[in-house]
């Protein structure tokens, strides 16, 4: 089937409101929905698409379908923001505006509800509601807004993600993306959820760690631009204030990272009015935490911006609505909360790691890091920031009672009345809020200053003693438990060292000289702590300092020039120091001007490098788009053929089918094609002709045996009929007779009995009438009545039963659309895929027949250049044989005789004849060997003719060729057989035959270049031979046939019997390609 038409988003927009004016809002939004989710619309201009998608949007929101209005926004975006975004944002914009009203108008209902609910006004509860919340644990406002409210605040929610999913990955779209940001954190403020919210941060935090996956895209969020990393600190901000509104502690710190990881990617200094909301926020997070060191140091950083920015604002540096607001009375509460929550910083630690490496690395690694969090350089510590704090003279700015809490606990030495002292200060910090968080840390505070000034006075102490002396006002008495429990903590830190006798209620102060100096060494550290007098231990410890001491300052009274000296050095110092100043001052300034030229630079090549980035970025994605383009171009050709062709197929295969049928209708084809590929008009008017054809024969012959047979017996029945039809007839009559009487009778008293049943039963029957017609008529009006109310029950079933099937023929549409797109794209996947295989495969074919050519063509030139030196050395061989066989005939002609004639032709190496060619004499067979044998002599044997006779050992020789006639006879023999037919050309080496597709078989060389089964050719390099100069090989070359015109040789299958090579004396015949190397020479 055809896909339907495309339509234009007006015709899809006009059906969309009729559907709409009819209160069919979600087939409405079907269509709507199927619309802005092809494919189609995507060369569709934008104007005409905008009042598509404010319509789609409303319906999704009435109808809160989530999902569907995600699809057809994403898919809306992608499409407009190359070219409109302002589109984008109003299209949001609206789809968050309709969700919130839709919230606004639950709680309305809801309230509503509620107040309908409430009947008697005086009655607080109704027994009902008691029940409802006994089980339960709600209120029936609880239930109401989680049955109203609920639904629209998550859809709500999902709307929220939903367009911060759709905005995070376009930097024009920056703004509308921290908009919404913002409206989720109030969404999420307002209405208390805290789950949601910490989603909402993760959202954010990973939307940022993927900026930099897309920054190759066009239009990707640019971190590194400051406009855009100011808007996500001043998003970062407002997250870190939701987080400490609703008490989110942990969240609330992953956002001071976030914060800090900004921070140090922006390049312009923050505004101080945020900074000073960031160490505020940390000051909270710090203090629940009860991480009071942080606390102190956050505290800190607080102060000291409020001063810097208070004075930056004073000399014109910052504007006023850069500076937080402040006042001479927020300078005060600052330095207060300084100076209180460094006083509140534990003497002794609380953490219960003793010692142990791996917490107290976790312990180090973790003020690292909130060290790096607050800005510092080092991590702070209580001294540090007391000497901070007294530097920049936060003693006269803090409050009274803070102050002298100060000077009791860290300045005066009055261990019997210190908690007496402080009772009152703290009775006025707790009437204030904020600060009453900080009594029970300087509880442990009060309490270390106690026992470390009782430990200088005293060596032993009553316990009940020192429990008087730790008592604090009614609100925040400490437990003589809590006493002890502080002192085994003290003991156990190594900060105090103190013994319990609990038998006798003594409190011991260790006072052992040689004691461990770790308590005195952490107890020095203090520099607040006063001292009275120095313990036992301590004296022994620095005697040898004191001693050092006291011989210093003898010298210097006892020899007045060793003070001269000093004194001396010291202006010889001051002088160096002046000459120097004014070089070390220049160099200072070429140092400063040498850091801002590499700093200048350095800025320069790095912007240098992100335009070329961006050129590269945008050339990309030029490429991109136009591969892009012309894909899909390709595509749209490859599918519109596709259609046509499969169009066409179907009209064909239609058009037979419909003949098909009509044939099958008359009943005159009988027959079954499922495959109508193979099949056109032509052969089906064939095949109906046939059948046609058959038919009518087979007609003919079934009418014309039929006829034949019905007349033969047809005339026989009527010949026998004729003869019992008188007879029949009579008998027919009198059964006929009988059987009438016998039926009247039967009637006449089956109705006669049945006249006297019905008379008896009436007579038994009248009494009961009116009876039987009331209960018939109560009976009657129950059967009406159950007939109603069943006929209005089925009309009300049959109802939902059709409103059902719709609403499953609509699911079904939607199933079987959805599937029909998914095969769609499937098959264009599919096809495409192919393609690429067709390509990919035809491309190697290509290239592996060109390779293919390129090795033929050179094993051509490979093999051309073999033939031509396997014919030189073919030339060269029939010149050394044409002269040493006129040697030889020059040496034998002169003592041997007409019988030394023959003897060379038998015992010589001959170049091969033509095929067809014999020999001019054959030899009988010798006694010592075959003529094989003999023709095949070696070189040795030659060379000893050339002095000695024949061997007497071969009697055969000499006859051979001294008598010519029998030597002609001699083919007549068997043993005689002539030699097979040799291959055109002389001797080839069986590497140039293979080369030629001649059967490579293992052959002798010639016997006068072998001896010993080895070559006797004189070498490459060495002196030639007699007659082998350049100009007689020529001219042997020149007598010699071509290659070309010898006759191919006779296959080793093909040879006779006895034409085999036997093996050189001297050792077993290899080949020469296997002598050399599997190189001819």
């Amino acid at each position: 089937m055809a896909p339907p038409p495309h339509s234009k988003p007006e015709n899809v927009l006009k059906r969309a409101l009729e559907l709409v004016a009819v209160d069919k809002e979600l087939a409405a939004l079907e269509n709507l929905h199927e619309h802005v989710t092809s494919k189609r619309i995507r060369n569709s201009p934008i104007a005409p698409l905008e009042p598509v998608m404010l319509l789609f949007v409303e319906l999704c929101v009435n109808q809160r379908k989530g999902k569907a209005a995600k699809e057809g926004l994403y898919n809306y975006k992608n499409i407009a923001q190359n070219t409109n975004v302002q589109t984008i944002e109003l299209v949001l914009k609206k789809f968050i505006e309709l969700a919130e009203q839709k919230v606004t108008a639950a709680q309305a209902k809801a309230e509503q509800i509620n107040l309908d609910g409430v009947e008697d006004l005086e009655a607080s509860e109704t027994p009902e509601s008691i029940l409802l919340s006994t089980v339960s644990g709600e209120q029936a406002k609880d239930r109401t807004d989680r049955a109203v409210v609920t639904p629209w605040l998550k859809f709500l929610w999902e709307t929220y993600r939903t367009v911060l999913d759709i905005l995070r990955n376009n930097a024009r779209l920056e703004i509308m993306y921290q908009s919404t940001a913002l409206q989720a954190f109030e969404f999420c403020q307002k209405y208390a959820r805290k789950t949601e919210f910490r989603r909402l941060c993760e959202l954010l935090r990973n939307h940022v760690q993927n900026a930099a996956k897309y920054s190759t895209q066009m239009h990707a969020i640019n971190l590194n631009d400051p406009e855009t990393l100011q808007r996500h600190l001043d998003t970062r901000f407002q997250q870190l204030n939701v987080a400490v509104e609703l008490e989110l502690w942990q969240e609330a710190f992953r956002s001071v990272e976030d914060i800090h990881t900004l921070l140090n990617l922006s390049k312009r200094p923050p505004k101080p009015i945020m900074m000073a909301n960031y160490y505020e926020k940390l000051t909270r997070i710090f203090l629940v935490s009860e991480n009071y060191l942080f606390h102190a140091a956050a505290w800190s950083r607080y102060y000291n911006l409020l001063r810097s920015s208070h004075a930056s604002l004073a000399a014109g540096l910052l504007t006023k609505k850069d500076v937080p607001s402040v006042t001479e009375a927020d300078i005060t509460r600052a330095a207060s909360f300084v100076l209180l929550s460094s006083l509140s910083i534990p003497v002794i630690s609380t953490s219960r790691s003793r010692g142990l490496l791996d917490v107290d690395e976790a312990k180090r690694t973790k003020n690292t890091r909130l060290t790096n969090l607050l800005g510092m350089s080092k991590a702070p510590t209580r001294p540090l920031l007391f000497k901070e704090a007294l530097g920049r003279g936060l003693l006269q700015r803090a409050s009274p009672e803070i102050r002298e809490l100060y000077n009791i606990l860290e300045v005066d030495f009055h261990p019997l009345s210190i908690c007496r002292k402080i009772s009152p200060i703290l009775t006025k910090i707790a009437d204030n809020e904020e600060m009453k968080r900080y009594i029970a840390p300087l509880h442990q505070v009060i309490l270390t200053r106690l026992f470390q000034q009782l430990s200088q006075v005293y060596e032993s102490v009553q316990l009940e003693f020192v429990i008087k002396l730790a008592q604090f006002p009614a609100p925040f008495e400490v437990s003589p438990a809590t006493i002890e429990k502080f002192i085994m903590n003290g003991c156990k830190k190594g900060e105090l060292s103190i013994r319990i006798d609990h038998a006798a209620g003594v409190l011991s102060f260790d006072s052992d000289v040689f004691s461990s100096s770790k308590t005195t060494a952490s107890s020095s550290t203090e520099k607040g702590v006063q001292k009275l007098q120095s313990t036992p231990s301590e004296i022994v410890r620095s005697q040898l300092s004191r001693l050092s001491k006291a011989l210093y300052l003898t010298c210097s009274y006892v020899d007045p020039s060793f003070l001269e000296a000093k004194a001396q050095a010291k202006e010889a110092a001051f002088a160096r120091a002046a000459a120097g100043a004014e070089k070390e001052h220049q160099e200072a300034l070429a140092r400063r001007q040498l850091i801002e030229q590499r700093k200048t630079s350095a800025e320069e090549a790095i912007i240098k490098k992100e335009r070329e980035e961006q050129q590269q970025r945008m050339q990309r994605q030029q490429e991109i788009a136009e591969a892009e383009a012309k894909r899909l171009a390709e595509q749209q050709k490859q599918r519109e053929l596709a259609r046509m062709k499969a169009e066409q197929e179907r009209i064909r295969k239609e058009e037979l089918q419909k003949q098909l049928d009509e044939l099958k209708s008359t009943g005159k084809l009988d027959v079954d094609l499922t495959d109508l590929s193979d099949m056109d008009a032509a052969r089906l008017r064939q095949m109906k002709l046939q059948q046609l054809e058959k038919e009518k024969k087979e007609l003919a012959e079934k009418l014309r045996i039929t006829g034949k047979r019905v007349d033969h017996l047809e005339r026989a029945y009527r010949r026998e009929e004729v003869k019992l039809l008188p007879k029949d007839y009579e008998q027919q009559l009198a059964a006929d007779k009988a059987a009438f009487e016998e039926r009247q009778r039967v009637q006449e008293e089956a109705a006669k009995r049945k006249h006297e049943e019905d008379v008896a039963l009436k007579k038994r029957l009248e009494r009961l009438v009116g009876t039987y017609e009331q209960f018939r008529n109560h009976i009657e009006e129950q059967r009406a009545q159950e007939f109603q109310d069943r006929r209005e029950a089925a009309e009300r079933e049959l109802n939902a039963a059709i409103e059902r099937r719709r609403t499953e023929v609509r699911e079904k549409r939607r199933r079987e659309r959805e599937a029909a797109e998914a095969a769609e794209r499937k098959r264009i996947e599919e096809e495409e895929r192919a393609r690429h295989e067709e390509e990919e495969k035809a491309r190697k074919e290509e290239e592996q027949r060109a390779r293919f050519l390129a090795e033929k063509k050179e094993r051509e030139e490979a093999n051309a250049k073999l033939e031509e030196a396997a014919r030189k050395q073919r030339q060269r061989d029939q010149e050394i044989e044409e002269r040493l066989a006129a040697k030889r005939a020059e040496k034998l002609g002169g003592g041997l005789g007409r019988a030394s004639d023959a003897a060379p032709a038998a015992n010589v190496w001959r170049p091969r004849r033509e095929v067809g060619e014999l020999p001019p004499a054959a030899a009988p067979v010798a006694a010592s060997g075959t003529p094989e044998v003999q023709r095949w002599r070696p070189r040795r044997d030659v060379t000893a003719a050339n002095d000695v006779p024949p061997s007497p050992a071969s009697p055969a020789a000499a006859p051979a060729a001294a008598s010519p006639a029998p030597a002609a006879a001699a083919p007549a023999s068997p043993a005689a057989a002539p030699a097979a037919p040799a291959a055109g050309g002389a001797y080839r080496p069986g590497m140039f035959r293979k080369a030629r597709g001649i059967e490579v078989q293992p052959e002798a060389p010639p016997a006068d270049v072998l001896q010993g089964g080895r070559s006797e050719r004189a070498p490459r390099d060495g002196p030639r031979p007699a007659g082998a100069t350049p100009e007689r090989r020529e001219f042997n070359r020149s007598e010699r046939p071509a290659p070309e015109t010898r006759e191919p040789r006779a296959p080793r299958e093909e040879r006779p019997e006895g034409s085999g090579t036997p093996p050189a004396t001297g050792g077993k015949y290899r080949p020469p390609a296997a002598r050399t190397g599997g190189a001819w020479r």
